[in-house]
């Protein structure tokens, strides 16, 4: 996953905020107890959406260290079960993420993911081992996905489809076949927006190095012209995600969700495509980490 799933917080309430902060430190503890060290290294705000779909349960605060501020003590981080899963989702999409980069890159550009991926690999085999049929659907994916990239495919929906189903299966299924289905939906148009955003994101490095990105294909006399069928492709992918949050029951994270479906996730979008993002999530990152 890639970071690009937040709030927008200026609209959040201060309790709101608060909570959500708890959220992001609970993740990272879990990530630190469940996985090691090293899998905190990779912890993201889309981390905590899964977190939050996963555990609608209103929040119970644990007194926690933090380690990248060892002289403060957090006063509020949450502990669930929801978070727990979401840190196993989470080390595994981290870790199959790094192993991609090296399949895609020469030795000296791949080496970086290489020792990272080494590095990620004994907290990759626990959480492999909690969510097994995930992780192998994150394989077979990803696997999917690189015959589309090594085929050059034109199709931008069929690879967005590809990454849209790999993270429509990070919800554990529950017993309730209504609600797997509006969670699988919703997981997959948030995949897709996000596979397509970063795809914009990064078509001025693709282009300069010659990587696979499908807007580059798609659109090769120019991807201007490619930039209102995006922009509409991502407004549809969010309008669905929408209507299956909305038949959903998220309990005390509702408004929070609600937030970053209609706030902070179009808020980003503008972002990635004006190119004040990089900037932006810099700024951002030092604030709130």
């Amino acid at each position: 996953m890639f970071g690009y799933v937040r709030p927008w917080r200026d609209e959040l309430k201060v309790k709101q905020n608060r909570d959500y902060e708890a959220l992001y430190c609970g993740v990272c503890h879990a990530l630190g107890k469940r996985h090691g060290f090293m899998a905190r290294m990779f912890l993201n705000y889309d981390f905590t959406f899964l977190a939050m779909l996963l555990d609608g349960s209103k929040p119970e605060p644990a007194s926690m260290r933090c380690p990248a501020r060892l002289w403060c003590r957090k006063k509020n981080c949450v502990l669930s079960t929801g978070v727990d899963a979401a840190a196993d989702a989470g080390t595994i999409l981290s870790y199959w993420k790094l192993r991609d980069t090296v399949d895609d890159s020469g030795f000296w550009r791949g080496l970086p993911a290489r020792l990272l991926s080494r590095l990620l690999r004994r907290g990759y085999r626990k959480a492999a081992a909690a969510r097994p049929d995930f992780d192998g659907q994150v394989r077979q994916c990803l696997t999917q996905l690189q015959e589309l990239e090594g085929e050059k495919c034109p199709s931008i929906d069929r690879t967005a489809d590809t990454f849209a189903r790999l993270l429509a299966a990070a919800a554990p299924p529950s017993e309730d076949p209504a609600r797997n289905r509006a969670m699988e939906q919703l997981l997959y148009h948030v995949g897709r927006w996000i596979y397509l955003v970063d795809a914009w994101d990064d078509l001025e490095e693709d282009r300069r190095t010659g990587a696979y990105n499908p807007i580059l294909v798609r659109f090769p006399s120019g991807v201007e012209e490619g930039r209102e069928v995006m922009r509409t492709t991502l407004r549809h992918s969010l309008n669905l995600a929408r209507s299956a949050m909305a038949l959903l029951t998220l309990g005390h994270w509702q408004e929070t969700l609600e937030n970053i479906l209609y706030l902070g996730l179009p808020a980003v979008e503008e972002l990635v495509f004006t190119g004040q993002w990089k900037a932006a999530n810099h700024t951002d990152r030092r604030k709130h980490t």
